[in-house]
């Protein structure tokens, strides 16, 4: 019996699934392929399973990490301060994650890839940032105020099913969709990870401290000179909309793409369009084809 192959017919690692000890918190990861390294960070609404489509697809031609961040998924809070950013470095150093890397963030998880690279660099060979808003960008802009307002209610209420499903409706729904008219089965997998993340949360274990900066990683979006890639789904919520306008916009060699009919995590509702994205972006820079 012989184990996975790319599309050349050669051998390919076998995927790692595991936990790892970082920074007092055990941290679930998801390890496949060969190549250069391609990281996924998933957004606060979820766990790294909202990668599971596409961590098939590209572990074929790069060695895809994914992984739960600490409260997320499979990695559950732990008591005390930590810091994201010092979890995913240490992760990084712990599985020994070769640089250059691509960093592939949604929402949260892009905020972090971009904070990360402002730090490392050298580190990072491209962006591709999914609803994503730097820290300290700031624009007004219409949201579903009584949907937040709900949804904060249910959580105080220790309602976990009705937090999820508010989540979903804001953020899987967004603007303009009623619940029917968007992909059931994914819709049913992105509750069951917002539920998870209520109840970790629910559980009061941890407070995440961010690193202080004299200057906002907003205003020092010049500074990233690697190629970057921004997608942004038509029907997200207006504030996230013109945060891609600006990262677009100040990135020096950046790219946007916009996702018609899709939410904040437009990956697991148009998947087919989101990896071709994806790859267009970075087939220049790599050769690859996937």
């Amino acid at each position: 019996m012989t184990g996975p192959t790319d599309s050349a017919g050669r051998d390919r690692p076998a995927p790692q699934a595991g936990y790892a000890d970082v920074n007092g918190a055990r941290l679930y990861y998801e390890l496949a392929g060969d190549g250069a390294p391609l990281v996924m960070l998933h957004a606060g609404i979820a766990d790294c399973r909202m990668w599971d489509a596409d961590f098939a697809a590209f572990s074929r031609h790069y060695r895809a990490l994914r992984f739960d961040m600490r409260g997320y998924g499979r990695s559950l809070p732990v008591a005390g301060d930590f810091n994201l950013q010092a979890d995913l470095e240490a992760l990084l150093d712990t599985l020994g994650i070769a640089a250059p890397m691509i960093l592939m963030g949604c929402s949260i998880g892009g905020g972090l890839a971009i904070e990360y690279a402002l730090d490392h660099p050298a580190k990072v060979a491209s962006l591709i940032l999914v609803g994503s808003a730097a820290r300290g960008f700031e624009a007004e802009a219409l949201g579903p105020d009584e949907l937040f307002a709900q949804n904060e209610a249910a959580f105080k209420a220790g309602d976990a099913d009705r937090v999820a499903e508010l989540d979903m409706q804001i953020w899987f729904d967004g603007v303009g969709r009623p619940p029917e008219a968007v992909n059931a089965e994914a819709r049913r997998q992105a509750f069951a990870m917002a539920k998870l993340v209520t109840e970790h949360e629910l559980k009061g274990m941890g407070r995440h401290i961010r690193k202080s900066e004299a200057i906002a990683a907003a205003d020092r979006l010049r500074e990233l000179t690697m190629p970057a890639l921004v997608v942004i789904g038509e029907n997200d919520l207006p504030f996230l909309r013109l945060a891609a306008d600006y990262l677009s916009e100040r990135l020096p060699d950046a790219k946007k793409a916009l996702m018609a009919n899709a939410g904040h995590l437009p990956n697991m509702e148009r998947p087919q369009a989101f990896q071709a994205a994806v790859r267009g972006f970075l087939a220049p820079a790599s050769q690859a084809r996937l």
